[in-house]
Formats: structure tokens, C-alpha cells, sequence
């Protein structure tokens, strides 16, 4: 069963311009808290994009931008003062951008300072961290989530995901013991 440390976390996805964070950006970020509450933001970017992210992420992005400054006003906002940890499915890449965007000191300031990886999370359990990436309908079936429901490469909509992975494997777990 997974007993965690703590219930202050905020399940959390990044969507970005290039896999090399020395020349990407984030074009969106989603957080949802454990209790449902979330916050979307796409950000002002008119930099280069690679072609996965121009054939994958551009398509999704439909909302008004926010520029940098905004974007960190609404994180704080949302944040509060409660100091959550952040889970991440491909956490080196959300936190590299996220702490690109955000600034190492406002994170420590607003966040837990340890990022948790939801891969290791998954990995811990006896479960391949790779089988969120790939889709595998047969983990979702068993876990009883409907894929169709996520549009996926959409931040909020991936954190989302992860929140309802995390709350079932909490609860499958406590059904097979």
C-alpha cells in the first residue's frame, strides 16, 4: 500500500519547446493538488520548437498566453504557503524547465525543495515506469481509468493522469491486501 510521507503534494507536468533545456522553454504548465484543485498556464514563447513538440504540443495549446512574470504570479498564488512537494512523471525535465522558469530561490521558497519522480515511484511497485509513456492500455484497464478522457502532451490533462494513477494505486493496493 503506499503509505506516503506526506498528503502536501501537487501533481505537476511541463510541456517545452526542445528536449535540449539550454535552447527550449516551456509553452505550458499543469498542477493539480491532491484535492482536484488545478491551475493551466501557457506561456508567451515565439522561439524555435523542435518537430515533436511542433507535431505533438503546439496542436494543444488553444488558451491565451501568459508572459513569464504572470505565470509566476499565478503559481505562487496557487501554491500558497504550504510548501508542497512536486511529482513528476518525467521529473528531470519538468524540474530542469520549472526551475529554469521559476528560479531556483522562489522554488525553495514556494516548494518543498525535494521534487518526488513518479517513475520511481512506479518502479518501487514492481510496475515499468515506461508503461505511462507508451499507453499500454492493459495498466489503465486494470486500474480502471479511461485513457480517453486525457488529451495527452497537454500538461494539466497529464497531471491529471497522474493524480488519478497515484489515488488508484493507492486504492488497488489496499484491495489486494
Amino acid at each position: 500500500m503506499i503509505n506516503p510521507y506526506s498528503k502536501n503534494i501537487i501533481f505537476f507536468d511541463t510541456e517545452f519547446s526542445s528536449l535540449d533545456i539550454k535552447k527550449g522553454e516551456i509553452l505550458s504548465l499543469g498542477f493539480i493538488k491532491l484535492n482536484g484543485e488545478e491551475l493551466y498556464l501557457e506561456l508567451d514563447f515565439n522561439g524555435e520548437v523542435d518537430e515533436w513538440p511542433k507535431n505533438n504540443i503546439l496542436p494543444n495549446l488553444v488558451q491565451d498566453k501568459v508572459n513569464w512574470e504572470e505565470s509566476i504570479r499565478q503559481i505562487i498564488n496557487f501554491v500558497g504557503n504550504d510548501k508542497p512537494y512536486v511529482v513528476a512523471y518525467i521529473n528531470q525535465f519538468d524540474m530542469a524547465y520549472f526551475y529554469k522558469l521559476f528560479g531556483l530561490d522562489n522554488f525553495n521558497d514556494k516548494f518543498n525543495w525535494i521534487p518526488i519522480d513518479f517513475a520511481s515511484i512506479l518502479f518501487s511497485l514492481n510496475i515499468n515506469p515506461e508503461i505511462l509513456s507508451e499507453r499500454e492500455n492493459s495498466f489503465f484497464d486494470k486500474l480502471g481509468i479511461d485513457l480517453s478522457k486525457y488529451v495527452q502532451h497537454n500538461a494539466l490533462e497529464d497531471a491529471k493522469l497522474l493524480r488519478e494513477i497515484y489515488l488508484k494505486i493507492s486504492f488497488f493496493e489496499m484491495r489486494r491486501k
